[in-house]
């Protein structure tokens, strides 16, 4: 590498480590400490976007006002000896750690794997249907998807450069670049607007570019101003005032983080491109002529940690997804306990550490070439280095195969999507095996109601509690994929039940399904509704639920299970529902499964075949407890005919 090229490389602006650290850290403590008060963190992640437009820009307009031209393969070559050795260390060492662990953290494997060293990530993620906001068994590398829009940045950009450097004025492309940016976080809030997939929206380069573009037009505009920083830009008054800006812009993205995140476009795009404006503010602030900001943001912790933010962000979540796989199932999003986000930040420091010390530092400072000469020349050296070198060799061969084992033995479905469409399977089966039955107004016995006629008990005989079998004909459940996941238990323990259950359906919804099957006259005389799982409840849904099933019904509600924060909440609402409306019943599947987590699948939430009757025992207990009740009320009614027939039949023979 020449000399110029070599300083180019080496260029650094002043505040970015820092700022650097204040994203890598906002993103850490998004995912590995989600009860915290930085619920928005992710947005992290565009303040990285704001620094890479910002200072990729900057040195491409630098080497091109010194060597004349941009050299596309020695600034690819750059980006390769940056990325790549990081990358492909946290791919190689966590897929053999997977493999280790087993299960539903291979789920995808290849293709992540794939996507990761094609840095194309977002797209074969969005092609996958995965979530990036899904708490429920997380892809290993799916933190990845950002790398793979920054790199379609560094490929694309440099090549689009000279077009825009055609524009004569640069604060003329510093606006087109403003534009531009503008456009894409307007795409990204008409798909999110319009009920289009949010992680379309954040995955995808055209809806997540504005960061980037934004960067971009900052480094337009300060170009001449940084390249001769005239005399009134180092005078006190803009210094001071710079500083108290940068400060105000942290500080600022600080606030953005605490605020929790919404599906709608108050949140994408609107936190998003706040916090990128934001951090546009702060570099300028930063890398003024003479800022005492920037050099005051990059303390020895803050450039500590900015130098190895790369290596932290690559590290952290593939950490943590793999110590929640070997513990509690794999949830991340509430349900990291604070041990283990401790745990994994402190592996993070570490192999982040080794990570810059060992491999990316060499391979920056050397190059692919040198680093393997260098490798070969330690294979010869004094005996120390010799075996260093060995043991190196060997520890890429054994990563690399236990890479290879991990993409051989990955399931294609995790083993919750697996119980799931077994349910579903089961119900299409029973389906097309049983008639639909025609609609009634009333799928009601007469003997059911409340208030059919009792009986009439004949004198000398005295009543006892009947309790009737209930049969699935009599029964109709609506839940969600929990639901789903026990409908092959369900139909074996009540032949005939109607099911009605859906994935990620909540308790909101009830009353209007409720509503539905009433008015269609299918809702029958036992009512089950288990929708606890995918997030809070309120007492006016299941008022709503009970008044249109009516007094003529029983209502079951079946508490929840699951690795969510929400769930204890939930099922303390249920239980006091049910204590306070008689007629009323509780399955408790939470207190069933509780002990026999084996039963669950991976996800530590749905029922394999096994948990599947647990679920169904569970409502069959609270169907038999109501119906026992029913029989006691209904012998309460009797006896109270019997004595009075009794007190009848005595006066007539006296």
């Amino acid at each position: 590498m020449n000399t110029s090229a070599h300083t180019l490389s080496r260029a650094r602006y002043a505040g970015l480590d820092g700022l650097r650290a204040v994203a890598v850290g906002l993103v850490l403590a998004y995912h590995l400490f989600p009860g915290w008060w930085l619920h928005g963190g992710f947005i992290g992640v565009d303040v990285f976007f704001v620094i890479s437009g910002f200072l990729i820009t900057s040195l491409l307009l630098r080497e091109r006002a010194s060597a004349g031209r941009i050299r596309l393969v020695e600034f690819w070559r750059r980006r390769a000896r940056r990325l790549l050795p990081a990358l492909a260390l946290v791919l190689l060492v966590c897929s053999s750690v997977a493999w280790l662990i087993g299960g539903d953290v291979l789920v995808r494997l290849g293709a992540q794997l794939v996507g990761a060293a094609t840095f194309s990530y977002n797209w074969i993620s969005i092609a996958g249907g995965a979530g990036y906001f899904s708490a429920a068994n997380p892809e290993l590398f799916r933190n990845v998807w950002s790398l793979a829009i920054e790199e379609q940045f560094y490929v694309l950009w440099p090549l689009v450069l000279p077009l825009a450097l055609l524009i004569p004025w640069a604060w003329a492309r510093a606006a087109a670049a403003v534009l531009l940016a503008a456009a894409s976080a307007g795409w990204m809030a008409v798909v999110v607007a319009t009920g289009g997939d949010l992680t379309r929206a954040y995955f995808g380069l055209d809806t997540h570019a504005f960061g980037i573009l934004l960067g971009i037009a900052l480094a337009f505009a300060l170009e001449r101003l940084l390249a001769s920083p005239p005399t009134w830009s180092r005078r006190r008054g803009w210094r001071v005032t710079g500083a108290a800006v940068g400060i105000a812009a942290v500080a600022g993205l600080l606030v953005v983080a605490a605020v929790p995140a919404s599906d709608s476009t108050s949140t994408f795009p609107g936190a998003l491109a706040a916090a990128s404006v934001l951090s546009a503010i702060a570099i300028t602030a930063a890398v003024w002529p003479g800022s005492a900001f920037g050099p005051r943001l990059d303390t020895q912790p803050l450039r500590w940690l900015g130098d190895r933010s790369y290596g932290l962000y690559l590290w952290h979540w593939p950490i943590l997804v793999l110590l929640l796989a070997a513990t509690s199932g794999g949830a991340t999003g509430a349900g990291v306990p604070f041990w283990i986000g401790a745990f994994a930040l402190v592996l993070t420091l570490a192999a982040a550490e080794l990570s810059y010390r060992w491999v990316e530092s060499p391979i920056r400072r050397l190059g692919f070439r040198g680093s393997f000469a260098a490798l070969g020349r330690h294979l010869t050296a004094s005996p120390a280095a010799r075996w260093r070198a060995i043991g190196s060799v060997a520890a890429a061969v054994i990563v690399t195969f236990g890479a290879s084992a991990a993409v051989a033995a990955a399931p294609e479905v995790s083993s919750g999507q697996a119980a799931v469409e077994a349910g579903i399977d089961a119900l299409h089966r029973e389906k097309a095996r049983t008639p639909s039955p025609a609609p009634s107004s009333t799928a009601i016995p007469e003997a059911a109601a409340d208030d059919a006629e009792p009986a009439r008990p004949q004198p000398g005989t005295m009543p006892s509690p009947s309790p009737t079998l209930v049969t699935g004909a009599e029964i109709t459940a609506i839940g969600d994929s929990v639901m789903l996941a026990s409908a092959p238990g369900l139909l074996e323990r009540f032949p005939g039940i109607e099911v009605d259950a859906t994935v990620s359906r909540s308790m909101w919804a009830a009353p209007g399904i409720v509503q539905q099957l009433a008015d269609a006259g299918r809702l029958r005389s036992y009512v089950v509704v288990a929708l606890g799982t995918n997030g809070p409840i309120d007492a006016s849904s299941l008022e709503e639920v009970a008044r249109i099933a009516g007094p003529s019904r029983t209502l079951v509600l079946v508490n929840a299970y699951a690795p969510r924060d929400w769930i204890p909440g939930v099922n303390t609402e249920l239980a006091a529902f049910v204590a306070s409306h008689p007629g009323t019943v509780l399955a408790d599947w939470s207190g069933a499964i509780a002990p026999r987590t084996d039963l669950l699948a991976g996800d530590h939430i749905h029922p394999g075949s096994a948990g599947g009757r647990v679920f169904a025992d569970a409502v069959a207990a609270a169907v038999d407890r109501a119906e026992h009740l029913r029989a006691l009320k209904q012998h309460e009614i009797e006896r109270r005919a019997y004595l009075r027939l009794h007190h009848s039949a005595g006066r007539v023979y006296e």
